[in-house]
């Protein structure tokens, strides 16, 4: 039995991609560094190498978590909301799965971060596995939406909202729009009342 598969070596590593996490959603992947990692965690800079081959293999778990985390989120959001919840149900919960539901998503800075975050993700190569699966249970999730608010799609619709969304939030920031998810939720509005 090695040191990393004792429960206290579980604790560790939980608790260096809990902590990895927390920075990618601050500040994106430059955040990500062995001795950040280690001082949020509480841990000695040592435990970052020692529970991970290299940094990629660390940015993957936080990439990872960070993705549960924000699924789960979303599952339990539905959850919650009333069959044929209605229009207004729907246009909140899909800008919360795509734009991020914490209280500061709502916040120009942040929604940046994410879509920093995401374009930033196409340019590490050994992520590609993780973005493909989280596209596929983003896909998921936006179906049972619609559905749950009594607007079943197919799947062609849910990329064009994805598409929308993005495309609106990317004029914001580019605009500086003071908030670029009022910007998505009026276009998203206009293309769903149509």
């Amino acid at each position: 039995m090695t040191a990393a598969s004792t429960p206290k070596g579980e604790r560790r590593r939980q608790a260096l991609v809990e902590a990895a996490a927390q920075l990618l959603a601050e500040g994106g992947f430059d955040a990500i560094r062995h001795r950040a990692v280690a001082e949020r965690a509480g841990l000695p800079l040592a435990s970052t190498t020692y529970y991970f081959d290299s940094l990629d293999a660390l940015i993957t778990a936080a990439v990872m978590h960070r993705g549960e985390i924000e699924f789960s989120r979303g599952w339990a959001q539905l959850e919650q909301a009333p069959a044929n919840a209605g229009f207004d149900t729907l246009v909140e919960l899909v800008l919360d799965q795509l734009l991020g539901d914490e209280p500061e998503s709502g916040d120009a800075e942040a929604v940046l971060l994410r879509y920093e975050r995401l374009v930033a993700t196409g340019r590490r190569p050994y992520l590609k596995p993780v973005m493909r699966s989280d596209a596929v249970k983003l896909r998921e999730l936006l179906c049972a939406i619609f559905a749950k608010c009594g607007m079943p799609v197919e799947a062609e619709r849910i990329e064009q909202v994805i598409a929308l969304v993005d495309g609106a939030v990317l004029n914001a920031i580019i605009e500086i729009h003071a908030d670029p998810r009022a910007r998505a939720r009026q276009m998203l509005r206009a293309a769903l009342q149509k």
